[in-house]
């Protein structure tokens, strides 16, 4: 399943490189909104939350409104999390907060779990060389993806793992990762990070994989 990746920052849609580098921004998200409609799931990001400068709730709550999103960035408590379903998000991806003091916050999956439930529970693997990154991608880790899915699959319905190393650069996802990561987890597996091509998606697809694809889209490499 392809899974069209919407990514805010300053009130605009926006594609980065590395989490870091601005590529593409569009003011108008009205287009992108309408040519995503045909999808079952779409991903919406608030970057700026994310990387704690501020917030798009109001943006969210508008797309949420029209399209059926899971919605990430910045949500590190329950209460957030809740008021982001209250805004109208079927999921919620929660990332940084599971990993406190160099150790998987176990006990605030659990939270997360008991107050949404696991299958409105995405939680993000984010990693760069191997190790998981937090933080906005700003510090890694001595985790190993691998390490997370094993102790947090009770929790969340779907893993989204991001390869930070590819993300934005439409060079590829390693595909050798999404075979090791796919027999991890009986849980969906979401990979994000570099996808070029639909092509790419169908692979993925066949080893029981979606894809998160925005880069591709935005320069009309895939056409969605």
């Amino acid at each position: 399943m392809l899974i069209p990746s919407i990514d805010l920052m300053g009130g605009k849609v926006v594609q980065l490189v590395h989490g870091e580098k601005k590529a593409l921004e569009f003011d108008d998200f009205h287009p992108w909104v309408e040519k995503f409609s045909k999808f079952p799931l779409v991903q919406l990001i608030d970057l700026d939350a994310a990387m704690g400068n501020g917030s798009n709730a109001e943006l969210v709550a508008a797309i949420c409104e029209r399209l059926p999103c899971q919605v990430g960035g910045g949500i590190r408590t329950v209460d957030r999390a809740l008021e982001m379903t209250a805004l109208g998000a079927q999921r919620v991806v929660i990332g940084s907060a599971l990993l406190h003091d160099g150790r998987v916050n176990v006990d605030l999956a659990k939270d997360f779990f008991w107050q949404l439930g696991n299958e409105r529970l995405t939680f993000a693997i984010d990693s760069r060389g191997g190790n998981v990154a937090i933080e906005g991608w700003k510090k890694t880790t001595c985790i190993t993806p691998m390490d997370m899915m094993y102790m947090l699959e009770s929790y969340c319905g779907a893993f989204l793992y991001t390869h930070i190393d590819t993300e934005g650069t439409m060079t590829g996802f390693p595909v050798e990762v999404a075979r090791e990561l796919r027999p991890a987890t009986s849980n969906q597996l979401i990979v994000a990070g570099g996808i070029r091509s639909i092509g790419e998606v169908k692979m993925l697809e066949s080893l029981g994989v979606d894809a998160v694809v925005g880069m591709a889209i935005y320069t009309g490499a895939i056409n969605a």
